[in-house]
């Protein structure tokens, strides 16, 4: 019985004074393991006299329950003391100012063509969306297209094979709408386009443009006019007028191009107008007879305009950035001015 006494003695004394979790599970295995020195001495009991045999297996269950409670009594502690200096390291100081999370914001062309959208729509223009890869006839061959206009050249347009090109204009959304679609309507489209050009201030490879064409009974010029006026009064405030100056397109018969009184000198003159008081803005004009009548839209009966113009052209008239590839650059400390 001695020998078990001594075991349960140094047992508790080990135990009661372990420093950490690892240390007390060594000491648990090393008492209550399976090859522990309570397993040893039962394995001894056999070799006793038979009279000793009952009480000393009584006394190694004893120890071993009184083992096995202070082994968890101390874990528990133990696992206290952790947790609480777990907290400690893990603690935040809730006075400290908080970090602002990083937030996405609306690139400036996106908020032009959303500008450009709300003011078409309120205008009683439907939006429609184009594919950037397009037909040749698309393209060129519905918009009245000579076979050797130069633009179909290869350094004016990205041919993908014989017949797909990347759209050079957004102008090429007419023939799906004159496919499906029975006059009367107006339709709008916001898109990019591409044109083999090298890239400088004032031209890129890609860009956007936004276009728009009514087709109606009586359409004339004069409603051209109106529309593109109160347009331009919806972008750029109400003391803008239009001036139309003739101009050749294939798709529109007559043709002109577009300008506004200039917005930073009010048409007096300017080094941003060129002293001229006027700002060009894009092409319009009347629908030309020939694509009414491919589409079989009786010409005498039905007319239309259209109009188009750079998207890229408004925020640097808006904001007076001098060159076009800052919107592309990618540089927040350029974006970030319009947010």
């Amino acid at each position: 019985m001695a020998k078990i006494d001594e075991i349960a003695a140094s047992a508790k004394q080990r135990i009661s004074a372990a420093g950490s979790t690892a240390e007390l599970d060594a000491l648990e295995t090393e008492y209550l393991g399976r090859k522990g020195a309570l397993s040893e001495f039962l394995k001894g009991i056999g070799r006793l006299a038979p009279e000793e045999r009952k009480d000393a297996g009584q006394r190694t269950n004893q120890v071993k329950g009184e083992l096995e409670a202070l082994v968890a009594v101390k874990r528990a502690g133990l696992s206290s003391g952790d947790r609480a200096a777990q907290l400690e390291r893990e603690k935040v100081d809730i006075t400290l100012p908080a970090i602002r999370p990083q937030h996405g914001l609306q690139h400036v062309l996106t908020n032009t063509a959303d500008q450009i959208a709300a003011a078409l729509i309120g205008l009683g223009f439907e939006r429609w969306e184009g594919p950037e890869l397009e037909h040749y006839k698309y393209n060129f061959g519905a918009l009245n297209y000579p076979d050797e206009h130069p633009a179909m050249d290869d350094q004016d347009t990205f041919w993908v094979d014989d017949e797909h090109v990347l759209r050079t204009q957004t102008t090429a959304f007419q023939g799906h709408i004159f496919e499906t679609r029975k006059p009367p309507f107006r339709i709008f489209t916001i898109g990019r386009c591409f044109r083999h050009e090298a890239v400088d201030r004032t031209h890129s490879h890609t860009f956007h443009q936004v276009d728009a064409f009514m087709v109606d009974e009586g359409v004339s010029m004069a409603h051209l006019k109106g529309t593109l006026g109160q347009f331009a009064r919806l972008m750029f405030g109400d003391a803008v007028q239009v001036r139309f100056r003739p101009d050749f397109f294939p798709f529109v018969e007559p043709g002109v191009d577009y300008a506004i009184t200039c917005i930073f000198c009010g048409g007096s003159g300017c080094p941003v107008c060129k002293k001229s008081g006027w700002i060009e803005l894009g092409g319009a004009g009347l629908v030309h007879p020939n694509i009414l009548e491919s589409y079989g839209i009786d010409a005498k009966r039905y007319s239309g305009f259209a109009f188009g113009l750079g998207v890229e052209r408004i925020p640097m008239l808006q904001y007076r950035v001098d060159d076009l590839r800052h919107f592309t650059e990618n540089d927040l400390r350029f974006l970030k001015q319009f947010t």
